[in-house]
């Protein structure tokens, strides 16, 4: 059993899917489909159900999963603080999907400037699959929002940031120059699924304020969120880096003139597990850049 055949194996488990895992891993289908094959003999027992249209695990293969995570993080662990050179390794960024495409690729761009030599992993997950994938050292850190809810875990805010109020410019708020709570009173909301932290962030604020917001349609993309929007399906409330990158003329922005709603940005790691001086250099970055 080698630790490459090890990587395979859980690329697969994590995709569900040998043709993504291929592309993941940088190989062939037919290659990598060798190597899963060698290790289910070598083990003596098949690791995946092979579905029409995805994999799953077998009882055997989830086992080895667990056994497989522990071994692959301990081993890039020992090589990162062996050669723990401070320009050369991994870094293994997880985002949540509401901050990853605003927030990241500059901070990315200017951390691979200053470390050319250095691999940079990003992951987009939900806040509760990034902190599981910290404590399993899947990932070395973590770009999220609070509230975080994962006990042993280092976070430190980033920054204040505000929500703003997002409606199609044949809206009646459209008219209004700045917004107050009270306007949001009987409004139809369009929100993310309950997995993402940006609910619980809007349906949060509204119940401070004695308000109840009424979901009438639930996504898992701000994109698909500002679309429908647009064809007024209702009204939202999205953050501000998503909004400065919006060129979009069938929907508008407005700020609330007091009380505005805002969530925390924060950066989060597991102190329990080795961070190289590349991974501090990498959260410097991302300090610097605030």
């Amino acid at each position: 059993m080698e630790i490459e055949q090890l990587r395979h194996f859980l690329s697969v488990a994590e995709l569900g899917n040998f043709t993504k895992a291929a592309m993941e891993v940088g190989l062939s289908q037919s290659a990598l489909s060798r190597s899963i094959q060698r290790l289910e003999e070598e083990l003596g027992q098949p690791l995946f159900d092979r579905q029409t249209r995805r994999v799953v695990l077998t009882d055997a293969g989830r086992t080895l999963e667990l056994r497989a995570k522990q071994i692959v993080s301990g081993v890039d662990e020992l090589r990162a603080e062996i050669c723990d050179d401070g320009q050369t390794g991994n870094v293994r960024v997880g985002a949540i999907p509401t901050i990853a495409p605003y927030f990241l690729p500059k901070r990315l761009k200017e951390f691979q400037k200053n470390f050319p030599n250095a691999k940079i992993i990003v992951q987009e997950d939900t806040t509760a699959e990034l902190t599981r994938k910290l404590y399993d050292g899947v990932i070395d850190v973590a770009i999220a929002a609070l509230p975080i809810e994962g006990r042993y875990l280092n976070v430190e805010d980033l920054f204040e940031e505000e929500l703003k109020l997002l409606v199609s410019t044949d809206h009646p708020l459209q008219k209004k120059s700045s917004i107050k709570p009270s306007d949001l009173e009987g409004q139809s909301f369009i929100l993310m699924g309950e997995a993402h932290c940006l609910t619980t962030n809007v349906v949060s604020y509204c119940h401070q304020k004695t308000l109840f917001p009424l979901s009438v349609e639930r996504t898992s993309q701000i994109a698909m969120i500002q679309e429908l929007v647009s064809l007024n399906h209702g009204i939202s409330l999205i953050p501000a880096m998503a909004s400065e990158v919006d060129h979009a003329t069938n929907r508008v922005y407005r700020s609330f003139s007091s009380s505005k709603p805002t969530r925390t940005i924060v950066i989060v790691t597991n102190p329990y597990r080795f961070q190289s001086k590349l991974i501090h250099s990498f959260i410097k970055t991302v300090r610097d850049s605030i």
